[in-house]
């Protein structure tokens, strides 16, 4: 298919539908007769318990969308939409722009808008034995692909990411065609960082990811600009109370309903949840505000309850809390649990993570009563393709833990600078103070007070996904 056939086909690209051009109010306006609220008060909370768990991940990620490409006098702005902002560090705690950050690998940053036309994408060609990603992801919260060294390999390519409705050609020089359900989007890159000593290597392969859209890719003159999008300033509660419905509907109007959430999105309307319009929380009576903030809470309690039972015994894994719409099934628990904990999570394959909520005898963690060991046996370390990673996290900010060492992990590549005991195996110490002796290289410091941590295994071997490899628990030590 020749270049000037495929401008054509993608200068058809959807027009900004009405239910986008909507989205272009702002959601603070006063004017609001068209929302509707038709729910009794008992139909009311479990109606906003069901959108309260479905629409959190959503509006937790508009927090991140408006804090790196919304806000420019921001301490978290990265780059405008359709460019890529790169960080050249490892994450440390002054980072607060999303929980349960990774600092293994230094992040880049794509939002997409796909309304006019689809993006071009292009990854650099990388040495091998050293990890990258670049991670796809809806406005739900949803991954709906990779590129990199597990899927596309450490070649590098061009490839093209779609909004819905696209009804274009793969263009000559792309490598493949990756559509996206929503007309917003994220590409998180990440580059593998070896020590400090390698930051100069990492700052030249995030050179080498580029974006443009594909007007410019093939030379030819670009569509007409979508309409201006009016982004509303996040409130302080806007995950916690009915605010949250403000964002949701403002988000929502950038994706098309899917056909297995029609019977929700109808009960959706009862509440006044519907994509584009504004939410009139000011207008609500006290027995609907109460009604819904019964239903937040009860949405509240089922996580609590999930977590406990569930996360914290290990029953469920973070591999089935994050991943495409295929592989949640809309399961919106379990997609409000990744955001809540660790959003934009990897999916399994590309990465597993272990949360250590508890300690072996189902405790929760906290540095100020305890001390605490990870014992992993000589041929028992975590099982990575890529390599693995245990990060500390504060208990009450889910942020990177300050200490004086300004060491937040301990990974893989660390091993050869380890105490080995004298089996050969290896021993963490997680604690507030230094361990005693010349034990300081396996301390991982921890808060005084509440914490967690994530074993991040990257590229994880089948012995993980088949059960053969055993996750250690961490051990209080003796006063």
């Amino acid at each position: 298919m020749s270049s000037q056939s495929t401008v054509r086909d993608f200068a058809r690209y959807l027009k900004p539908p009405v239910y986008a051009l909507a989205a272009c109010l702002s959601l603070m306006a006063t004017q609001v007769s068209a929302m509707n609220f038709s729910a009794s008060p008992a139909e009311a909370t479990s109606i906003a318990r069901e959108a309260y768990l479905y629409g959190f991940p959503v509006v937790e990620m508009y927090k991140t969308l408006y804090a790196q490409a919304v806000d420019q006098g921001g301490k978290d702005f990265k780059a405008p939409f359709n460019d890529i902002g790169n960080t050249a560090m490892v994450f440390s705690p002054k980072d607060s722009a999303f929980v349960t950050p990774n600092s293994d690998t230094p992040y880049s940053f794509l939002w997409m808008d796909l309304r006019a036309e689809p993006l071009v994408l292009t990854l650099p060609a990388i040495e091998d034995g050293r990890y990258y990603s670049t991670q796809l992801i809806d406005l739900y919260t949803q991954n709906f692909a990779y590129l990199g060294s597990r899927t596309t390999g450490n070649k590098g390519g061009n490839f093209l990411i779609v909004g819905p409705g696209w009804q274009g050609e793969k263009p000559a020089g792309i490598e493949a065609v990756i559509p996206s359900e929503s007309e917003i989007a994220y590409g998180l890159n990440r580059t593998q960082l070896f020590d400090e000593k390698d930051l100069p290597r990492v700052k030249e392969i995030q050179r080498g990811y580029i974006v443009q859209p594909l007007s410019q890719f093939l030379g030819q003159p670009a569509p007409p600009l979508s309409a201006a999008i009016d982004w509303p300033a996040p409130v302080a509660n806007m995950s916690d109370s009915p605010e949250l419905f403000n964002y949701l509907n403002f988000m929502l109007a950038f994706a098309e309903p899917q056909p297995g959430e029609t019977a929700l999105r109808e009960r959706f309307k009862k509440i006044g949840i519907e994509p584009g319009l504004p939410y009139a929380t000011g207008q609500l009576s006290a027995e609907q505000r109460k009604a819904l903030e019964e239903g937040i809470a009860a949405g509240k309690a089922e996580f609590e309850q999930f977590k406990k039972e569930q996360v914290d015994t290990h029953k469920i894994s973070s591999g089935d809390l994050f991943g495409s719409r295929e592989h949640l099934k809309n399961n919106y628990l379990y997609r409000y649990a990744g955001a809540n904990m660790g959003i934009f999570g990897n999916s399994a394959e590309e990465a597993d993570y272990i949360g250590y909520f508890v300690d072996n005898q189902g405790r929760p963690l906290d540095g100020s009563r305890q001390r605490y060991t990870l014992h992993f046996d000589k041929n028992a370390l975590p099982p990575a393709n890529a390599f693995w990673s245990l990060t500390m996290y504060d208990g009450k900010s889910k942020l990177l833990v300050d200490n004086p060492l300004d060491r937040y992990l301990i990974n893989s590549r660390m091993l050869p600078d380890l105490k080995r005991d004298a089996d050969g195996g290896v021993t963490l110490y997680l604690q507030p103070q230094p361990p005693a002796g010349d034990l300081q290289n396996n301390w991982l410091p921890a808060p005084d007070g509440p914490f967690y941590g994530v074993l991040r295994i990257y590229m994880p071997k089948p012995e993980l996904a088949d059960g053969q490899w055993k996750m250690p628990l961490l051990t209080p030590v003796a006063p």
